[in-house]
């Protein structure tokens, strides 16, 4: 099944459980889904692929409260609060042939260092794997979804996409490439999948607010569990477990990362806590995923092959 960009399709700047989703499949079945990312201001000169339907998105006005623009939900036959929905990125794809990065005042982690917007540009070469940065350098690409989540609890209401939370959101984990596998945990019947925030390349913290922001497509494959105990987003690549934390202070978000992967790695291993705790001390890493959302995120990495 293949899900296209376009005003019938898309959230713009929040979740809500409410939401009626735009298709439904079977648990285990794969959906592929086109994105879109950001507003008018951003769009490139003549010469760049501008997909239509973000100028359509544009023609419907600019969202209540900022944020991204999702494509979704795509409701999971079956789901129910309570329940796990695994999700296999199995590839990731550029849709156009550039990106976007903006700097601008009262933003990012350093919010008082500029006084001015910078808007950059950046082609992208699909073939080569590669984005052009304004003074020439080559940077390699490695594309992924800073927004993946399902629908909110119901009593939180309409929630804007910035902050990442229990149901996902904006991770901006780039870890969650081709290949990796992210866990949700279920809110509402039908999980309710959306995403969006197309990255062709980030760094660890995500410093000045942006990556390289474009649209992207992605093949899912959207699996219910009901075998596992997850009320948080937790990911595994090829090689690691992965745990995360999210808050708005950063020692916070190393506390709850670090509390998850100790409940992970015990229960994995057959261990006990403080022999987890151990092993994360001595083979355990932890990094910070983004320093700009409001609320922060750190994830810890263990490789598998310890368990």
């Amino acid at each position: 099944m293949l899900i296209e960009a376009g005003p019938d399709t898309c959230h713009w700047g929040f979740f809500d459980a409410g939401l009626e989703p735009v298709a439904t499949v079977e648990s285990g079945d794969e959906v592929t889904i086109n994105t879109v990312s950001g507003g008018p201001q951003v769009l490139p000169p003549e010469g760049f692929h501008i997909p239509p339907e973000l100028l359509e998105i544009h023609a419907g006005g600019q969202p209540g409260m900022p944020g991204h623009i999702l494509t979704g939900p795509v409701a999971v036959a079956g789901a129910q609060a309570g329940d796990v929905l695994q999700v296999d990125i199995l590839d990731v794809q550029l849709r156009q042939d550039w990106g976007y990065n903006v700097v601008r005042p009262l933003a990012g982690t350093l919010p008082l260092d500029f006084d001015e917007t910078h808007l950059s540009i950046l082609p992208l070469d699909a073939q080569k794997g590669e984005a052009t940065m304004p003074w020439g350098l080559k940077l390699s690409l490695a594309p992924f979804f800073g927004v993946m989540a399902v629908a909110p609890p119901p009593a939180w209401g309409r929630i804007s996409t910035i902050e990442p939370r229990a149901h996902g959101g904006n991770l901006d984990n780039k870890e969650l490439v081709a290949g990796s596998t992210l866990y949700l945990p279920v809110h509402v019947d039908g999980a309710l999948f959306s995403c969006g925030d197309g990255h062709g390349a980030q760094g660890d913290g995500e410093v000045c607010v942006t990556a390289i922001e474009t649209a992207l497509q992605g093949r899912f494959r959207l699996t219910l569990r009901r075998d596992m105990d997850v009320t948080y987003p937790e990911a595994e690549t090829s090689t690691h477990i992965i745990t995360m934390g999210m808050h708005a202070d950063l020692d916070q978000c190393v506390e709850i990362a670090l509390r998850r992967m100790i409940t992970v790695v015990a229960a994995r291993a057959g261990i006990s806590r403080a022999q987890a705790y151990m092993l994360c001390s001595l083979a355990g890493d932890l990094r910070i995923t983004q320093t700009v959302n409001r609320e922060k995120g750190v994830h810890m990495m263990l490789a598998k092959n310890l368990l």
